[in-house]
């Protein structure tokens, strides 16, 4: 049962800056009709972490970030536009963003208890967009709070399991895509991101088994030279 005034919403690999949370509680309450607020997430170089602030990726968005259209975004700015914002210049105030990372969200109480928790049939990656589009469609405003710091030290799992991370990613994208659009696009641009998504996944097999195997010829390479010094110095 939800008893606080806000929820927070954090992965265990994050470190919050100071103040971080009491900046973003003073965002959310400027206005009733803000839900959720997302602060600046930092690589632990102090970069912007990509996904930390962006728009919807609807299937259109997504095809040209596939197709690297998005080189054509000078000359139409809102036609090849990419979803992931950290290119643009960090704003100075919060400002209203379509959806924001899952390592932090912090959500009021009303907001919650109108729009529900997450969705739990996503395993992986995909259910902060989700939750941000539940938001929207139930007409809260999502902020986005540059002074609000949080470093996510991310990746530990992709290192371990780079295909299972990247399996339950890729299905999270397919579900993500079927739930909110399949009724809003043609069916072709339905199947034309499917095959786009799962073809990205396929070129990242191969690449993950051929990085495998490589360390793996490099490892038994490494283990016959001691046994080859090894024979010549019984030889000599």
């Amino acid at each position: 049962r939800v008893t606080g005034d806000y929820l927070l919403y954090l992965n265990p690999d994050c470190k919050i800056h100071p103040n971080a949370i009491s900046i973003m509680i003073a965002c959310l309450k400027s206005d009733s009709r803000l839900g959720m607020a997302g602060g600046l997430i930092q690589n632990s170089d102090g970069s912007e972490q990509i996904g930390c602030r962006r728009a919807v990726p609807t299937p259109w968005r997504s095809l040209v970030r596939v197709f690297h259209l998005s080189r054509l975004k000078n000359r139409f700015p809102h036609l090849f536009s990419d979803f992931n914002l950290h290119q643009q210049p960090l704003p100075e105030e919060p400002v209203e963003v379509e959806a924001i990372s899952g390592a932090c969200m912090l959500v009021s109480r009303t907001a919650y208890e109108d729009v529900g928790g997450l969705d739990e049939n996503y395993f992986l990656h995909c259910e902060d967009l989700d939750w941000c589009m539940s938001f929207r469609k139930h007409n809260w405003k999502i902020m986005f709070v540059p002074d609000a710091k949080i470093t996510h030290f991310q990746g530990a799992c992709s290192r371990s399991r780079p295909l299972f991370v990247e399996w339950n990613k890729h299905k999270g994208m397919m579900r993500f895509y079927y739930k909110f659009f399949r009724h809003q696009y043609p069916l072709f641009l339905i199947w034309l991101v499917a095959l786009g998504v799962w073809s990205r996944f396929g070129l990242l097999v191969c690449y993950f088994s051929g990085k495998r195997l490589l360390e793996h010829l490099k490892s038994l390479t490494w283990d016959a030279k001691p046994a080859a010094l090894a024979v010549n110095e019984r030889q000599n």
